[in-house]
């Protein structure tokens, strides 16, 4: 299977655990205000490319990932399932970890074709970096042009089936800064029993020079980065909410 690339980062260090070869695919669904690839989004975009020659790659520089592995991003990585299926499951014949860095946006429950499609990739997937763009359904579809509930409904289907799961989270000024949506967020993880790890990271505009040269309106022009302060700021109050749901959830809780 031939799969469409568009770029490969050979020594990632914030897309999994330890020194990863990280890989973009292109093609997306979502149009994210803040996305900061735009080029990334057209399916027919990107270098095609073979199983074979990205493990090739990989296993050049083998040494440096013995702590690390093999992540797949984009653009949305599942508008290429079957190609990263079949990555996977020839990575793992290698003994390389595999991670996977989604939106879950392409996720539909209710279609036996496309379910068995994700249970085949779930069986060679060792960690999940989910990206939830917004708590608030109605302001996931303002901002990502897509409805929230493939997401949820994935962020459930890999609980069900026992792969660890990071937690993406992008805070956006005027966007996503809301304390009420943020503490929201953390009591929705709190029901999530295979979360790991939660990044949450500041809003940055470094991608508007892209638009600017493709021609392409920047929905926040004049929306300022957010700072590394609120973005940990906003981390607490996601903590917050995460604790308090758990703490009512606990048994002592109950009693």
């Amino acid at each position: 299977m031939i799969g469409r690339v568009h770029s490969v980062e050979s020594f990632g260090t914030v897309d999994g655990p330890g020194i990863r070869m990280v890989i973009f695919l292109s093609g997306c669904p979502m149009r994210c205000l803040y996305c900061h690839n735009p080029d990334t989004w057209d399916p027919r975009g990107g270098t095609p490319a073979t199983v074979e020659e990205l493990l090739e790659q990989f296993e050049k520089a083998r040494p440096f990932y013995k702590k690390g592995g093999i992540t797949v991003s984009g653009g949305e990585p599942l508008m290429q399932i079957g190609f990263v299926t079949e990555l996977f499951e020839a990575a793992k014949a290698r003994g390389i970890h595999t991670c996977l860095d989604t939106s879950g946006i392409t996720f539909r429950p209710d279609s036996p074709g496309i379910l068995a499609q994700f249970d085949r990739l779930a069986a060679v997937t060792d960690l999940v970096l989910l990206d939830i763009k917004h708590i608030d359904p109605v302001e996931h579809q303002v901002l990502c042009s897509q409805p929230q509930a493939p997401v949820l409904a994935f962020a459930a289907y890999l609980e069900r089936k026992g792969i660890p799961v990071w937690i993406r989270h992008v805070v956006v000024p005027g966007i996503t800064d809301r304390q009420e949506h943020l503490y929201r967020l953390g009591q929705y993880l709190a029901t999530l029993k295979n979360v790991k790890a939660l990044d949450v990271l500041p809003y940055h505009d470094m991608g508007k020079v892209k638009y600017h040269s493709l021609g392409i309106p920047y929905a926040l022009e004049d929306v300022p980065p957010l700072s590394s302060e609120d973005a940990r700021r906003a981390r607490a109050v996601i903590l917050q909410g995460f604790r308090d749901k758990r703490a009512e959830n606990s048994p002592k809780a109950s009693q």
